[in-house]
């Protein structure tokens, strides 16, 4: 925002004159998602009808998320206290930044062309909308929506929504939720 500040001496009172406003941060952003979401939904990427049922008892699980963080330790732990026998493969990747869709993008390929895992999760903890901004990412988007295998996304908290989850064939509320419904 710029503008200028005068004051009116007779009676103190300032005023602040509006020359230029300009959305700045999350407003920049959030019009950017609202954007890409609407364009998206009206190519029908989100339709139900091309949603897949996830598999009632799957044998393996893909999981792509990062090695480091704590997302994929509380996964296998929901993993192996619900369902001790599934089999789980990482397929590590950034969940933040300018790079992360791109490493993403790899680890949906990555099952996809070797048909390994019956499901596949995306996942990542809560953060900032700015630091969940890389699940808005038009080429992840696409890649979730056109997998040949099914996708949960499990990106942030409860609350935290992606363009990647209303792509994906389920979304979970958290990863561990992910855990539970895969």
């Amino acid at each position: 925002m710029r503008g200028s500040i005068s004051v009116y001496p007779p009676r103190g009172q300032y005023q602040f004159v509006v020359r230029r406003i300009k959305l700045a941060g999350v407003g920049e952003l959030m019009l950017k998602f609202l954007e890409l979401k609407a364009r998206l939904q009206a190519e029908g990427l989100f339709d139900e009808s091309r949603k897949r049922k996830l598999p009632f008892l799957p044998h393996r699980i893909g999981i792509v998320t990062s090695e480091a963080g704590a997302v994929i330790h509380d996964m296998q732990r929901v993993f192996s206290r619900r369902f001790p026998g599934v089999e789980l493969k990482l397929y590590p990747a950034l969940v933040q930044g300018s790079e992360a869709p791109r490493t993403l993008i790899e680890g949906l390929n990555y099952f996809n062309r070797n048909q390994w895992a019956d499901v596949v999760v995306i996942a990542r903890g809560g953060g900032s909308f700015e630091d969940l901004f890389c699940f808005n990412d038009e080429a992840l988007v696409r890649a979730v929506a056109s997998s040949d295998l099914p996708v949960v996304s499990a990106v942030g908290h409860e609350t935290d929504t992606s363009i990647a989850d209303f792509a994906a064939d389920a979304r979970a509320s958290t990863p561990s939720n992910a855990a539970e419904m895969a």
